[in-house]
């Protein structure tokens, strides 16, 4: 073994009280954060002594699934199966109030509460934090959580976020008011039909869709293009062909194991996936797509537009979106995973089947209520409060007031109704 691995694992060891547990696996991930740096990551599963693999594969009660930044040797997680945990003299918050907690925390990530992460519930023996910047709420957010048994003992920590330094925030007053961006707001409210699965029917709805805007108003960022990623690049190119292509699909088993060695990690060996697109390969995306499109989808010249595309697990995925939609609050969507090295289409997923699904529910009644007479109902319970959210284009976070509302109109009944009530 490695005598830097080896190092933090006998780290882990005493951290966490593991003396009445072995090291049943060890690996290295990495992936890539928002910023193109790639993170490499040690994940451990230790077994408890009395303990051996399960026959189905899953590990038993009380393993201890840990992950440690090899490069800061900060512990990102600490999962003890089933909330058992056989750790001695390990974390233990007996007798702790939620400020030691808190402490703690700070100790172990170098975060500062309400500077980098606040409170966002409290259950029994579990607290839940969100990332913040200087108090205000982050999109996309990281978490932090902790639990901890009947005894006190630690059964479970994770903290998931960027964390940005201060260099990435474009810090500004917060000066968005309801008033003014109203005319926007009424835009944002939309007639979709949202499904109830408890009574297997479709409800016909004016609803919020939800929209972070610039402080300044000069732009808006859609709520939907977050994911984990480091970049997307925009295309919006409706995708047309004059003849299909006569080929059957072939697809591929997909590899998503990307192997890491200890060199590559300490070297600090960029991922692949903090490459950016260049001009040259997204013209060759955009042609892969097309050939995927005539041959699975080759009556549908025109009715799909490629939205995006960014680089994941090794492949470059495409984004589509179909151009003609319902009004289904879940939208017609293709994704397609592009092998980087000949640029062929490997795979694909189509949200058809789910949408299918909804033909079986009863059909929405009939439509009854206007667009301005649902936001007048609405427009006391609309939603507006400051976000430091990631701009992909400008590299940093803006801030911006996130435009939401819980609740909705039945268009049929004229109710207003809460979303998650369905």
């Amino acid at each position: 073994m490695d005598s830097r691995i080896k190092k933090l694992i006998d780290l882990t060891k005493k951290k966490f009280g593991l003396q009445n547990y072995y090291l049943q696996t060890h690996e290295i991930y990495r992936r890539v954060n928002f910023f193109s740096d790639t993170v490499y990551t040690l994940c451990m599963e230790w077994f408890p002594n009395h303990e051996t693999d399960e026959e189905d594969g899953s590990n038993p009660d009380g393993t201890a699934v840990i992950e440690i930044d090899i490069h800061t040797q900060k512990f990102t997680s600490a999962i003890f199966v089933s909330g058992k945990t056989y750790a001695h003299n390990g974390v233990s918050f007996a007798n702790f109030t939620n400020n030691d907690i808190i402490k703690w925390i700070e100790q172990e990530t170098g975060l500062v509460y309400e500077k980098h992460f606040k409170l966002r519930r409290e259950e029994e023996r579990e607290l839940h934090f969100m990332e913040c910047i200087d108090g205000t709420a982050v999109s996309p957010s990281g978490f932090i959580e902790v639990h901890y048994d009947e005894k006190g003992k630690l059964t479970f920590f994770s903290n998931h976020g960027h964390y940005p330094l201060k260099e990435r925030v474009l810090k500004e007053t917060y000066s968005l008011t309801f008033e003014k961006i109203e005319q926007l707001a009424k835009e944002q409210l939309q007639l979709l039909e949202y499904p109830s699965y408890e009574q297997k029917r479709l409800f016909s709805l004016f609803a919020v869709e939800e929209i972070y805007i610039r402080n300044d108003q000069s732009y808006t960022i859609p709520f939907e293009m977050f994911a984990d990623v480091n970049s997307y690049r925009e295309i919006n190119q409706t995708i047309f062909w004059d003849e299909p292509l006569k080929q059957t699909f072939d697809r591929k088993e997909l590899n998503w194991n990307d192997e890491v060695s200890v060199e590559q990690a300490f070297a600090a060996e960029p991922s692949p996936d903090s490459f950016p697109i260049t001009m040259d390969e997204k013209e060759k995306c955009i042609l892969a797509v097309k050939d995927l499109l005539r041959q699975e989808y080759s009556n549908e010249s025109g009715m799909w537009v490629l939205k995006t595309i960014h680089r994941e697990k090794g492949y470059i995925h495409a984004m589509l979106r179909a151009k003609k939609q319902d009004k289904r609050v879940f939208q017609k969507k293709l994704m397609l995973m592009i092998d980087p090295e000949d640029f062929q289409v490997v795979n694909y997923m189509d949200n058809k089947f789910m949408l299918e699904h909804f033909d079986e529910f009863q059909a929405s009644d009939k439509i009854t209520i206007e667009k301005v007479e649902a936001f007048e109902k609405l427009k006391n319970l609309f939603e507006l409060k400051p976000y430091y959210v990631y701009d992909f284009d400008k590299k940093h976070y803006v801030l911006c007031g996130k435009v939401d509302c819980e609740y909705s109109v039945n268009a049929s009944t004229g109710e207003v109704i809460m979303l998650d009530n369905l």
